[in-house]
C-alpha cells in the first residue's frame, strides 16, 4: 500500500502543509532558563524539519510570567522574545517548505503559582489555587491575544492554543473544575468564552490570515468533567467561528493519577485502540465543514494513518514520542519503509526533562532490538 495520502498536501486555513504529518506539541526542555531560544532548542526543531515532518507544533509557550511551569520552557510574554523566535523559524523555513506554529498556554491549576477560573483544590499536592476575578480573567485574554501577535510578528505560519490536559484554558472549560457564576462559567457557551474572545482578539490584532487551531479538551474521563457530547458542542462552535482546526484530546495527569481513572494510552488491540482519540475525531468530523482535524494519541502503524486519511476520518495525523525517538521517521517512511516506529511508548522520555533536553533515553536498546528480530 503506497502512502499516497499521507504525503499529500492540505492546507490548515491557507496555509499548505506539505504532507499529513504533524509533530505534536511537546515540553522539549532546551530553551534558556529564562526562556529564550536557545541553540539547542533550534537544533531540536531543525531536525525535526529535516526529518520530513509537515508541520511542528512547538512545546507550550507560555503567555505571562504566571502561566510558566518550568525552566527550559519558551516564552512569549514580552516583546523581548521576538527576535530569538524569529531565528528559530526562519532556521526551520530554511528546511523543504516546513512549517511551525507555537503552542500558546497557560499552566493554569497545575502551575507554580496555581490560578484557576474557581477555587478547587489541585488534588496533586493538595493546593488550593487562586480563583481569578473577572478583570483577571480579561488580563490573562489580552495576554494570549499579545502573545499571538508576536507570534505573527515572530513569522510562525500559524498558532495553536492549548485547551486541553488541565492547563488553564481546560479549566475554564470543564464543568468539573469551572464553576463561576459570571460570563466566563456556568452554561456551554459561557465556559467557551475565553476560547472566543481570544480568538477575535488575536483576529483584530493581525487579520483574519492568520490560522488560528486549537488543542482541544474534549472529555475529562471523570463524573462531572467534559464529555464528549458536549465536547462535540464546544467544537462546533469554535469551527462556527473560524478556528482553521481542532487537535481533540482529553483527560489530564492530575484526573489520570490521582482519581485512578485509567487514561489513554497506545494499544494494539484494534484501530480504535491504537489510535485512542480516533473515537473523539469520528464524533468531531461531522461539525468540522471547512476545518481541520488533527487525529493524535498512539499513531504509530503508516498504513492505519493512510487508511484514515483515506476514509476522510482525519485531515491530519500527529505524533510527538515517535519524532523524539526518529525525527526522521516521516522520511523513512515516505522511502518506502514502512516498519512502525522504534518508540514503544515506554515514556522513558517524559522523566528525561529532570536533568536535560527531551531524548529518547533507550534509543540504542531499541534499535538493537529490531536488528535482532
Amino acid at each position: 500500500m503506497e502512502l499516497e495520502k499521507l504525503f499529500s498536501s492540505e492546507k490548515i486555513g491557507n496555509v499548505k502543509i506539505k504532507n499529513r504529518i504533524v509533530r505534536s506539541a511537546t515540553y522539549t526542555h532546551a530553551a534558556t532558563d529564562d526562556g529564550h531560544v536557545s541553540d539547542l532548542l533550534i537544533k531540536y526543531h531543525t531536525d525535526l524539519a529535516k526529518g520530513g515532518v509537515g508541520l511542528i507544533i512547538t512545546g507550550i509557550t507560555t503567555i505571562d510570567k504566571v502561566g510558566n511551569i518550568a525552566t527550559g520552557q519558551t516564552c512569549l510574554y514580552d516583546d523581548s522574545y521576538v527576535e530569538g523566535q524569529k531565528k528559530l523559524v526562519k532556521a526551520v523555513h530554511e528546511y523543504s517548505d516546513v512549517k511551525i506554529a507555537p503552542q500558546l498556554s497557560h499552566s493554569g491549576r497545575q502551575g507554580r503559582t496555581s490560578i484557576a477560573p474557581s477555587a478547587i483544590t489541585f488534588k496533586e499536592g493538595d493546593r488550593m489555587p487562586k480563583e481569578l476575578t473577572n478583570e483577571e480573567v480579561k488580563v490573562v485574554i489580552n495576554n494570549f491575544i499579545n502573545a499571538g501577535r508576536r507570534a505573527y510578528e515572530s513569522g510562525y505560519d500559524m498558532v495553536q492554543l492549548n485547551a486541553a490536559h488541565g492547563w488553564l484554558l481546560c479549566n475554564f472549560l470543564s464543568p468539573f473544575t469551572n464553576k463561576r457564576s459570571d460570563e466566563f462559567g456556568g452554561n456551554t457557551q459561557n465556559r467557551m468564552r475565553i476560547l472566543v474572545d481570544i480568538y477575535n482578539g488575536i483576529v483584530d490584532k493581525v487579520g483574519k490570515n492568520f490560522p488560528i487551531t486549537v488543542k482541544l479538551q474534549t472529555q475529562d474521563f471523570v463524573e462531572g468533567g467534559l464529555t464528549l457530547e458536549e465536547g462535540k458542542l464546544i467544537a462546533k462552535g469554535l469551527v462556527d467561528l473560524g478556528f482553521a482546526a481542532i487537535e481533540p484530546s482529553g483527560g489530564s495527569a492530575e484526573i489520570a493519577r490521582l482519581f485512578r481513572i485509567s487514561y489513554p494510552a497506545a494499544k494494539v488491540q484494534s484501530q480504535e485502540d491504537e489510535n485512542y482519540f480516533l473515537p473523539a475525531v469520528k464524533v468531531l468530523k461531522p461539525v468540522m465543514k471547512d476545518s481541520k482535524l488533527i487525529l493524535m494519541g498512539g499513531v504509530r502503524n503508516p498504513l492505519t494513518a493512510e487508511k484514515l486519511l483515506q476514509e476522510n476520518t482525519t485531515d491530519f495525523i500527529a505524533m510527538s514520542r515517535p519524532l523524539i525517538c526518529e525525527p526522521n521517521l516521516p522520511n523513512r517512511w515516505k522511502d518506502g519503509d514502512l516498519s512502525p516506529p522504534l518508540c514503544n511508548s515506554c515514556n522513558s522520555c517524559f522523566f528525561s526533562t529532570g536533568s536535560g533536553s527531551l531524548e529518547c533515553t533507550v534509543k540504542e536498546k531499541l534499535v538493537q532490538e529490531r536488528l535482532n528480530k
